[in-house]
């Protein structure tokens, strides 16, 4: 199972979801896909502007990063995609219209409120129709790595023990040398986090300006390992 480490500090972006998702149609939904669809759903049309907001399967299928997260292969993720949205549409949690357009048939799904209701039943009356060529993809974005994951992916496995130290160290010194410490530590094959505060160390100690301190040669950062370290670390 691939752990989580966290919601990263400082101001977050938020998505808004009715309350009453939470509590009338959460305990309802018995298919993961369906949930994922529908949380989807409410995430990518608070991307979109303009007064009448709808989905596509495209919309859904264009998102690489969603559509790998519901199943192992294209294929299946494909067909559970597909289930998710039957789903939601036969629980009224979507509402789905098929209109014409210049490109032939289109699948739009709104969600289930006031503004869904209102813009199916505008497209009803005739009184607006969609046009494809105004929406822009919407996909999901990779976050800034916090801390943790910096960590994770360049140094190794988390522990209890240095989650605290990454804890002091974001609090310490500016991201920005945390993140170029640990590169530093990569590009020298030090992976270790007591070389990485070395660096930090060394810079608060004499002052850093932008970038790497003219010191900070590939030699000088070597020195910088702790001696009960040289013996492992490959030179």
């Amino acid at each position: 199972m691939k752990g989580f480490s966290g919601f990263p500090s400082g101001k977050l972006r938020l998505t808004q979801i009715p309350n009453l998702f939470f509590s009338d149609l959460l305990p309802i939904i018995d298919n993961m896909s369906e949930l994922k669809v529908t949380l989807y759903a409410f995430w990518a049309l608070n991307q979109k502007e303009g007064k009448m907001r709808y989905m596509r399967l495209t919309d859904f299928l264009n998102d690489t990063t969603f559509v790998k997260a519901l199943a192992p292969t294209l294929e299946l993720a494909t067909e559970a995609l597909l289930d998710g949205v039957e789903r939601a549409v036969a629980r009224g949690t979507f509402l789905h219209v098929n209109v014409e357009s210049a490109d032939g048939k289109m699948d739009l799904y709104f969600l289930n409120t006031e503004k869904g209701r209102t813009a199916v039943e505008g497209i009803g009356k005739g009184e607006w129709r969609p046009n494809p060529d105004d929406d822009e993809p919407i996909t999901l974005l990779i976050e800034r790595p916090n801390i943790f994951v910096l960590y994770e992916q360049n140094i190794g496995p988390l522990t209890p023990l240095i989650a605290d130290e990454l804890r002091d160290a974001e609090q310490t010194y500016p991201i920005r040398w945390v993140e170029e410490a640990i590169q530093k530590a990569v590009e020298n094959n030090v992976r270790k986090w007591r070389y990485v505060v070395s660096i930090l160390e060394r810079w608060r100690q004499e002052g850093k300006q932008d970038g790497i301190s003219q010191r900070d040669s590939q030699k000088g950062l070597r020195q910088q390992i702790p001696d009960d370290l040289k013996g492992i670390i490959k030179r």
